[in-house]
């Protein structure tokens, strides 16, 4: 029997699922029920679609191991960010696995700019691109891209603002028509970092593209990707920030922000961040929510900097890609 109970879909989306522990509460005892049965939050994770919430996790904030800990069950390796070119005031002092996420110092990392209008006509929180913008699945830039990340409101604000959003990749892939569905079968995306210089707005202004090293070159990745343990497909992509605009942002499409490519990203990027494929996750200090970066993306969205503290941490696991990218080295690592 196991020690966790998972409730699914989460509130107001058709997937996710809320973790219950069935032992003593707090986030020592449900990472050491968690180590005894290792398969069961990764087995949860993929059967309510790829976002799981773990609330009740605020102990985590004062043992930063414990986060560390939950984290290396989801996968092999969780990367270590002062080996992979993490500014140093983003990463936790004692942890380095520990990305911070903050808008006070020493991180200084600010809110993405609040939609214009900030609601819907009907009244509600904008999450469809274009009028959400930030849709993106992480890391995606890098071969093999990672599996897992786990994030922890250390500080969260207040309900209402700096809110997380979710997309669902594999049920927006299942809806897409027939003949849509099969060309995105055989299409690759071409991701690469946002300070490359190809960001499209960049390349709209006209900017000189910066000379890349190898390792920092733009990466193809499948609009369609397999998962490597449930079996399906899921859509896999960004919109404007992690895509290569100059030569993509869809390989061997007509390149350009006013090109082929172009036009069936944003029409994919559309669809996908439709409400009914989003979940929107209101914080509360102590939540750790895990998602699956190779079926999922997601947003961040405003909350009033100049007058709320935020502080979040972030974890990144990686190990299981998939069979597509079996023996790769790692893009990212310079030769």
């Amino acid at each position: 029997m196991s020690r966790f109970d998972c409730l699914v879909p989460l509130p107001g989306a058709g997937f996710g699922g809320r973790i219950r522990s069935c032992g003593p509460p707090g986030a020592a005892a449900l990472v050491a029920a968690a180590e005894a049965e290792p398969e069961a939050l990764p087995r949860a994770l993929a059967e309510a679609g790829g976002v799981l919430l773990i609330p009740g996790m605020g102990a985590m904030a004062e043992d930063a191991a414990l986060l560390l800990r939950l984290s290396r069950l989801f996968g092999p390796e969780v990367e270590n960010y002062r080996e992979t070119g993490m500014q140093p005031n983003m990463i936790h002092p004692e942890v380095p696995e520990i990305f911070v996420v903050s808008n006070i110092p020493p991180v200084h990392r600010a809110p993405p700019a609040r939609p214009e209008p900030p609601l819907t006509a009907e009244g509600r929180l904008p999450v469809q691109f274009p009028h959400r913008r930030g849709w993106h699945t992480d890391q995606s830039y890098r071969r093999p891209p990672p599996d897992i990340s786990l994030f922890l409101a250390v500080v969260p604000v207040p309900q209402g603002q700096g809110q997380t959003l979710f997309a669902d990749g594999a049920a927006a892939y299942d809806a897409l028509p027939e003949a849509l569905r099969a060309r995105v079968d055989g299409l690759d995306g071409l991701h690469v970092s946002s300070t490359a210089g190809r960001r499209r707005e960049a390349v709209l202004e006209g900017a000189a593209p910066k000379p890349l090293a190898p390792h920092h070159r733009p990466q193809r990745q499948p609009l369609a990707r397999l998962h490597p343990v449930t079996g399906r497909r899921a859509l896999y992509l960004c919109e404007y920030g992690q895509m290569d605009w100059l030569d993509g942002p869809i390989a061997e499409l007509e390149p350009g922000p006013h090109g082929e490519g172009a036009l069936l990203l944003e029409a994919l990027v559309t669809h996908l961040t439709q409400p009914r494929f989003v979940y929107v996750h209101e914080w509360t200090a102590g939540d750790l929510v895990v998602w699956d970066n190779r079926c999922t993306v997601h947003a961040a969205t405003w909350f009033d900097a100049e007058r709320l503290e935020r502080v979040m941490w972030r974890t990144t696991v990686s190990g299981n890609p998939g069979a597509a990218y079996a023996g790769e080295a790692k893009s990212w690592v310079a030769a």
